[in-house]
């Protein structure tokens, strides 16, 4: 599986792996940036995954160059880089500040180096994209010892995805990136918002974890810690008990006992389900709470971007986040672009003509993100001067 030996870098073609902790997509990518193959699994990442990525690799070009997407960073890992000996460590030492991703992506990882120990393998970081958030909105007011000794401000995820869709939104508008001053919203299993101006993460609703935030699929969003701390002391609920119900049983899981997923709620709402109802309007009146906080940290709102699965496929749920957005400017009358239009075109604007401020839909585009980080990654530094099979060492 070794890339030819040359004088001159290969042409990258970037085998992207995509570990989440119910998922895993493996992306073969041309040096063109072409999807070449893929391979999508709805169980989590676990001993299988060697024979699933093994079997996968028979059948497609060799990679020469290898894209992980890691959630967190830690504090030390603030850009996208090469994974040698000093990089996988320090990403041991932060798997706990996202235990729901960190731990099944670092199993690919490790599975990944193994069957293909002599190319390059890049860690693309969805906290990446806010390392320079302003101190305002970076730091937490806690104690100086908790910031300054144990780490504790905002790291903000879903940055791959906010840095495709910014692209995406650009070239639909036809104006530069780093021009434009953007509320996005990622809307899918974890949801949040980001404040973006001239090409800049400036706000995120997420924080230290991807808990923090919107009302999600299964995770609580925002809670007060008094309640927390409640819950501890007068009803005797463990750390472990705090940690499962707030990741795994809470959000539209927790306030519909059915369902995380819109398209169920919205089914069933249609049906008279008063409890899918109003788990509806709880995530509808979190998504505007975050946009407006998010408008709060811009001069202006050029325009409005949903992506992530719910963002791009559930047009009433971007209907009705929009109908209460009046006081910023946007309006309800949203188009709805049939999906496979979306899929091929990439992006659309949806809004109505004098309608306010633009409205953007963006097929969620992290993998191919992961791609083009990882060839920027490649491109400038001398990895391949310097051999890519010392690369683990």
């Amino acid at each position: 599986m070794s890339p030819a030996r040359s004088s001159h870098p290969p042409r990258w073609n970037v085998l992207v792996l995509d570990a989440g902790s119910s998922s895993l997509h493996i992306t073969l990518f041309s040096a063109d940036g072409t999807r070449i193959a893929g391979r999508d699994s709805s169980g989590p990442p676990g001993p299988e995954s060697a024979g699933n990525l093994r079997d996968f690799l028979a059948t497609v070009p060799p990679p020469t160059a290898v894209g992980h997407r890691l959630v967190h960073g830690g504090p030390r890992l603030t850009h996208h880089t090469v994974i040698d000996g000093r990089v996988r460590q320090l990403l041991e030492d932060v798997r706990n500040l996202a235990p729901l991703h960190l731990p099944p992506a670092l199993a690919v990882v490790d599975t990944a180096r193994e069957l293909l120990p002599d190319v390059p393998h890049v860690a693309c970081f969805d906290t990446a994209f806010h390392r320079d958030l302003p101190a305002a909105a970076r730091e937490y007011a806690v104690p100086e010892r908790w910031r300054t000794e144990l780490g504790i401000r905002r790291y903000g995820f879903h940055g791959l995805s906010y840095a495709w869709c910014l692209e995406r939104t650009a070239e639909v508008l036809d104006r530069p990136a780093d021009g434009l001053q953007a509320v996005l919203v990622h809307l899918g299993g974890g949801c949040s918002a980001c404040a973006v101006r001239d090409g800049r993460s400036m706000d995120t609703t997420m924080g230290l974890t991807p808990l923090e935030g919107l009302v999600m699929s299964r995770r609580s969003g925002s809670v007060d810690p008094g309640a927390l701390l409640w819950l501890q002391h007068h009803h005797g609920l463990t750390a472990l008990e705090l940690e499962e119900g707030l990741h795994r049983r809470s959000g539209l899981l927790g306030l519909s006992g059915t369902s995380g997923d819109t398209r169920d709620l919205v089914r069933a709402r249609e049906r008279g389900d008063a409890a899918a109802e109003a788990a509806l309007a709880v995530f509808v009146h979190s998504c505007r709470r975050g946009i407006a906080a998010m408008a709060a940290s811009l001069d202006r709102v050029d325009v409005l971007v949903f992506t992530g699965e719910i963002g791009e496929d559930q047009p009433e749920v971007r209907e009705e986040v929009c109908a209460g957005l009046r006081v910023l400017g946007v309006r309800a009358g949203l188009a709805v672009p049939p999906l496979e239009e979306l899929f091929e075109d990439g992006v659309r604007r949806i809004d109505g003509p004098g309608a306010g401020v633009p409205v953007v839909v963006a097929a969620t585009g992290e993998t191919q993100q992961i791609a083009v980080e990882t060839r920027r990654v490649l491109e400038s530094t001398d990895v391949w001067s310097g051999g890519v099979g010392q690369l683990g060492t």
